[in-house]
This record gives C-alpha cells, sequence and structure tokens, in this order.
C-alpha cells in the first residue's frame, strides 16, 4: 500500500481546484457575466443546478445565474455519489479545500484538532439538512437565487470586490464565511458537517451507493489511528462497515491504517474486489470530469449566457447585469434608449456602450440595484 502519496494527491488538487475558483470568481468581477465574460460562482456551484431544478421542470428555463453547464455538474456530481458517496466533497469541492487547509493549519498551531462535544454534535448534524430543504424549497418557491445574500460561498466569489460592495450585498454570507474558516481552523471540516446542503444533498444520493470501507475486526490491531484522521470525526475503529452518510471517502483512514487488509474499500456487488486508494480517486475524478468532457462534446457545457438580440426576452429587471451596456439594457427591455435614460436618470453625455456598473463613474453614488427598479413596468 502506497502510504500517503494518496492523500497527498488529494490535497494538491484541492488546491488547484481553490486556485481556479479563486481566480475565476475574480475574473467574474474584472469582465463580468456576460457572453464574453466568465461564470459566476453559482454558476460553476453544482448545488445550484438542484436550486434551479423545480423551474426547469416546471418552466422550461433555468433561474438567474443557472446555466447547461450547472446543471452538468450537478448531474456529474450525483453520478460520482452513486458510485463512489461524497467522494466529490473531498477530492474536488474548493470550499471542502479551504476549510481542509485551514484545518491542517490549525493542528500545527494548536497542536490538536478539537472535537464538537457528541451531545451537541450529534444534532448540529442535522442542520445542513435543514439549510438542504429552506434553500431548495425557497428556490424553487420564488424561482430566483434567492440564497445569494446569506450565502458563504458568494460572498467568497465577491471578495475581490472589495468590502464596502461585499458588505452591502453580502453581509450575511460574508459573516457565515469566516464563522466557517474559523471553525474549520478549530475543527475539522466545520461547513461540511453542519451546514452544507449540497453535502447533505449527497448524503442521501450516497445511502444507495454499493461502495463502501469495511474493516476486518480479525485483522485489526485497535490503533485507532483510523478514527483519529477522519476529518468527519466517524469512529471507523469501532465499525464493521464505514457508510454512515457523513463519509466523504477522502481515504484517510484507508492509507494510514498500519495492517494490511484491515481497512479495505469494497462494493456491494463484488464482495471480493478491493479497490486501492488511487483506484478510488482516479475513478471519482473520471466520472466527474468524463462526464463534464462529454457535455461539452455535445455542446451542453455551457456556464455564460448567449448575446443579446432583439430576440432575448426579459421577464424581470433583476435579470438586468452589471456587465450589460445601456445600449443592451435598452434591447432587452424594448424601450428607446432615450427612457432607458429618463427613467434611471442617467446623463444624455453617458455613451450608450457604458456598462451598468461603469455608471457610479459618471454618476457619484449611482447604484444601479435600485436604479433598475425605475425600469419596472
Amino acid at each position: 500500500m502506497i502510504k500517503k502519496r494518496v492523500t497527498k494527491a488529494r490535497l494538491l488538487l484541492l488546491a488547484a481546484f481553490v486556485i481556479f475558483i479563486s481566480y475565476e470568481a475574480y475574473m467574474h468581477q474584472v469582465k463580468g457575466g456576460g457572453p464574453d465574460g466568465s461564470p459566476s460562482i453559482h454558476a460553476l456551484c453544482p448545488y445550484g443546478g438542484l436550486e434551479s431544478l423545480y423551474s426547469m421542470f416546471l418552466t422550461g428555463a433555468l433561474i438567474d445565474k443557472i446555466y447547461g453547464g450547472t446543471i452538468v455538474l450537478f448531474i456529474v456530481s450525483i453520478l460520482t455519489a452513486l458510485f463512489f458517496r461524497r467522494g466529490f466533497c473531498s477530492w474536488i469541492c474548493p470550499l471542502g479545500g479551504m476549510q481542509e487547509f485551514l484545518g491542517r493549519l490549525g493542528r500545527k498551531v494548536m497542536g490538536k484538532q478539537l472535537r464538537m462535544p457528541p451531545s451537541v454534535d450529534k444534532y448540529l448534524r442535522y442542520l445542513k439538512y435543514g439549510v438542504l430543504v429552506l434553500t431548495a424549497v425557497l428556490s424553487w418557491k420564488t424561482a430566483s437565487m434567492w440564497v445569494s445574500p446569506y450565502d458563504p460561498w458568494a460572498a467568497f466569489g465577491h471578495l475581490s470586490e472589495g468590502f464596502p460592495s461585499l458588505w452591502k450585498e453580502f453581509a450575511v454570507g460574508f459573516v457565515i464565511l469566516i464563522i466557517t474558516f474559523i471553525g474549520s481552523f478549530l475543527y475539522d471540516r466545520f461547513f461540511c458537517k453542519y451546514l452544507c446542503p449540497m453535502g447533505g444533498f449527497l448524503a442521501f444520493i450516497s445511502k444507495i451507493s454499493p461502495f463502501s470501507i469495511q474493516r476486518d475486526d480479525d485483522l485489526c490491531i485497535n490503533c485507532n489511528l483510523c478514527t483519529k484522521v477522519c476529518p468527519m470525526n466517524i469512529d471507523v475503529a469501532k465499525v464493521e462497515t464505514a457508510s454512515t452518510l457523513e463519509c466523504i471517502n477522502c481515504q484517510e483512514c484507508v492509507e494510514v491504517c498500519p495492517k494490511e487488509g484491515a481497512l479495505t474499500n469494497r462494493v456491494s456487488f463484488n464482495k471480493k474486489l478491493k479497490l486501492t486508494p488511487v483506484l478510488v480517486g482516479v475513478s471519482v475524478l473520471i466520472i466527474y470530469f468524463g462526464g463534464i468532457g462529454i457535455a461539452k462534446m455535445v455542446d451542453l457545457y455551457t456556464l455564460l449566457p448567449g448575446p443579446i438580440t432583439e430576440e432575448t426576452i426579459v421577464t424581470d429587471v433583476d435579470t438586468l447585469k452589471g456587465y450589460m451596456t445601456l445600449s443592451e439594457i435598452s434591447t432587452l427591455m424594448h424601450l428607446p434608449l432615450e427612457e432607458v435614460y429618463s427613467r434611471m436618470s442617467i446623463p444624455a453625455e453617458v455613451p450608450a456602450e457604458t456598462e451598468a456598473k461603469q455608471l457610479e463613474q459618471y454618476i457619484p453614488g449611482f447604484d444601479f440595484h435600485e436604479a433598475r427598479n425605475a425600469l419596472r413596468d
């Protein structure tokens, strides 16, 4: 067995995903989310697929900020969970990666990792399922990304906007993000355990997965190393099958086990088949990114809106975005350009190709989100 190399490889992958998502979030602020821009943090999150599911089936349209590519991410996450439980959480999720790095830093600084008292922990674990139901149902009911101001993931994606703008639009989400970072420094994967709705959803899906980690009681030497390294605080040393919904399939317990064969990866349909940690990790990545690759080949993986034309339909001014020019807003709203200027109180000398987010350069204190309300019928 290759000791710890899989864990190191997994951490390198997570670091790459954290860097990638941070870059994309920054570029979204620089270039906007238009046809030639960069995807929003919502479009890059698989959970957006679940939030948009009801609207997609009911009206055939996706909610704001969600595109076909987001649905693809949602589907491949489900497929990953069906085969390898919550492997997405430990091998791919950037927010999970940030928590893991903070947890490891916490252990180095404090010399240990804190554990929530079991009497408190067992109830806190249910919180993520409450968040799952709340965010999904209200997104379906409102057909919008209503949770955005309260979402730590959205707050992270807008850090580069600067604190004044961040606080104005994502104050609650930013506070939850800080709580998540502090909590993860003190307790392994704080958000994953207690608050993550995507983790809660994938936990349900993983219940029917044929994959599990098996402990052989005859070979086990009761060193408890598997329990000590588990970031989800599962008492692996005392179970026969680590099939709890909390398992994120990070393979840390299997790798740290000093006794060959005491902990093995198994599938229910073939009791003799044993999967190495390397094969598990590679399989998770193949399912996830292979699915994305197939979607790209058939032109289903889109994370940005199409070009604005006369035929583009806008049903709500809330769908108007800062990357749009005044000319494009006029086209989308089917209003004369002069009327757009008049309703939004924009001086005539402002060029029609000015992006909405740049209007403050011409009009000090201009608030686009408030001004666009004047365009409502």
